[in-house]
């Protein structure tokens, strides 16, 4: 169920963030079940927030196998909701994340290879195989762009000391709670430059490129770099490092947040259009909407592959 303590920041429904940890648990459990190895979140992809959940509603998330590799693990995870009055389960939102099994070192290790018994097993399978080139192709485009002090958009930093409550069970901050943090900074950007009433329709592109060790310093960088007529693209940044060197920190993991004003009437209403003024602004413009058209053709999965029976 979800409680008051999953409730973004608007006070009406649940955060992105909570849904994300939600995801990862699931997929975490069903990749260690998979593999009998520890695992690490290597991406989460497109994820649509498109059925707001409300603090009280009965939440289901199922997690599957849909296709591995040598050591990566593709795990679909949908999210099904519901009044808890009506049992009547709806979807809320889908995602594929990739998983990498690790040995006792951290080091990738092989997992037994996942092999389709239906038609929609292949359907499944197919989809996550299609995912593959499209997702090597937006993580260029964003590890491509550079991010300075000579951007001027609107900006928000939290800095603060990943606490033990953050780890796995290896012993680093979890996938699922860097994600939340990465919501919790995009919120923050979107409600400074619209209101409070923000919520989040997609997050998508969440690379997660090395570990958060515990009591390490992390930085978590949110820059509003595209605006379309009712939606604020909000690209996020975390890095992390050891406090001996807060100068030195690496990055850690990237996102794309995609963010939209809800009005009184419940539906998204017009932003302010964001000013450019620095090249910096211009080529970050540039790679939103680069990412725009990367992400066009990845349809959603239809629902009926992966609802319950």
């Amino acid at each position: 169920m979800a409680v008051p303590q999953d409730v973004a920041a608007s006070g009406a429904t649940v955060a992105a963030g909570s849904v994300l940890e939600w995801i990862d648990k699931a997929a975490y459990a069903c990749a260690v079940g998979w593999s009998a190895s520890d695992t690490v979140t290597a991406y989460v992809g497109n994820v649509h927030f498109t059925r707001p959940i409300k603090p009280g509603n009965l939440v289901e998330v199922h997690a599957r196998i849909i296709h591995t590799g040598r050591t990566s693990m593709h795990v679909l995870v949908a999210v099904e909701t519901t009044d808890v009055r009506a049992r009547d389960y709806s979807p809320a939102t889908h995602c594929i994340l990739v998983f990498v099994a690790v040995d006792e070192t951290g080091k990738p290790r092989e997992v037994p290879t996942w092999t389709p018994r239906s038609d929609v097993d292949r359907s499944l399978q197919q989809n996550a195989r299609a995912r593959l080139e499209p997702r090597k192709r937006i993580q260029s485009v964003m590890r491509a762009a550079e991010y300075t002090d000579d951007g001027t958009t609107p900006r928000t930093v939290f800095r603060f000391l990943a606490a033990p409550a953050d780890a796995n069970w290896g012993g680093n901050a979890h996938g699922g709670t860097v994600m939340r943090w990465i919501d919790e900074a995009a919120f923050a950007t979107a409600a400074g430059w619209s209101s409070e009433t923000a919520v989040a329709v997609y997050s998508g592109g969440i690379h997660f490129y090395r570990p958060i060790h515990i009591g390490h310093i992390v930085e978590v960088d949110a820059r509003l770099i595209h605006t379309g007529h009712r939606s604020m693209h909000i690209s996020v940044r975390v890095r992390s490092g050891s406090p001996r060197n807060p100068h030195d920190l690496q990055l850690t993991t990237a996102c794309m947040s995609i963010f939209v004003a809800i009005g009184p009437d419940g539906y998204a209403e017009p932003v302010t259009p964001l000013t450019l003024i620095t090249a910096e602004d211009e080529a970050l413009d540039e790679q939103a909407r680069a990412l725009i058209a990367l992400r066009a053709p990845l349809a959603m999965m239809p629902v009926e592959l992966f609802r319950r029976p």
